[in-house]
């Protein structure tokens, strides 16, 4: 059966670097995008140069029928989706008295609603053939928590509670649901701190630098791949020894 691979809020970051790694381990890859078509088709046409089988489609996770059709859009190119990797997110700062209703419910229906969107799409086939692969993208944030960012935070604990979750009630059909937690990570998400914060972030971090999206793209492929066939239910902590 062929491996093929969903990621969205790839065109950037993290889901970008987790896009090509999956890519030219063999998958056949769809790039989910939201805003950024011109760099999800850059990166499809880069891998594709490569002989590898890539695809951008458009797709606001937070809208179930974008999904779907994202979903059956991947289906018809590639067959279906064996490997789904939540990646999607949106993120931002704010003091919490002044966090509006529009923005609470945007940041649940892309970061968590968003999943449940997704997963939905792909489970029905996993649980036909009895085998398949979740990974989630969650953050430290949502071990911690973190001041300033408590909406952002109560979506990342979300997703720990869903993976544990789901990975329990998926088990018996064969089917496993992990999770990574990236510490802070040099992408465009991170980069609006100013390099003064980035700094002082990169000394917190035991390993005395900031995370590249190649770091949780290793760890992505590492809970997808056969090695890690006896794992789930797992939250990955991928932070560089991280001291909040």
């Amino acid at each position: 059966m062929r491996q093929v691979a969903l990621v969205t809020g790839a065109s950037r970051g993290i889901g970008r670097a987790t896009a090509a790694r999956l890519a030219r381990s063999g998958y056949a890859v769809c790039v989910n995008y939201y805003e950024r078509q011109d760099k999800a088709e850059e990166l499809t046409a880069q891998l594709r140069a490569e002989g590898c089988a890539a695809l951008a489609v458009r797709a606001d996770v937070a809208v179930r029928a974008e999904v779907d059709a994202m979903v059956r859009t991947t289906e018809d190119a590639f067959g279906p989706v064996t490997l789904l990797v939540n990646n999607a997110g949106v993120a931002g700062q704010a003091l919490f008295q002044d966090v509006t209703d529009a923005m609470w419910e945007r940041y649940f229906a892309v970061n968590l609603n968003g999943m449940r969107h997704t997963i939905q799409a792909v489970l029905p086939h996993m649980l036909h053939e009895k085998r398949g692969c979740i990974v989630n993208i969650s953050s430290i944030w949502g071990q911690h928590g973190a001041s300033c960012e408590v909406t952002y935070s109560c979506t990342k604990h979300a997703i720990i509670g869903l993976t544990r979750s789901l990975a329990m009630e998926l088990a018996p059909s064969g089917i496993r649901v992990n999770c990574v937690a990236p510490g802070v990570i040099d992408t465009d998400m991170v980069q609006v701190l100013g390099q003064e914060t980035l700094r002082a972030l990169a000394e917190q971090t035991a390993l005395g630098r900031l995370g590249t999206p190649e770091d949780i793209a290793a760890a992505v492929a590492f809970l997808a791949s056969d090695e890690a066939g006896f794992i789930t239910g797992q939250v990955l902590t991928a932070d560089g020894g991280f001291l909040p």
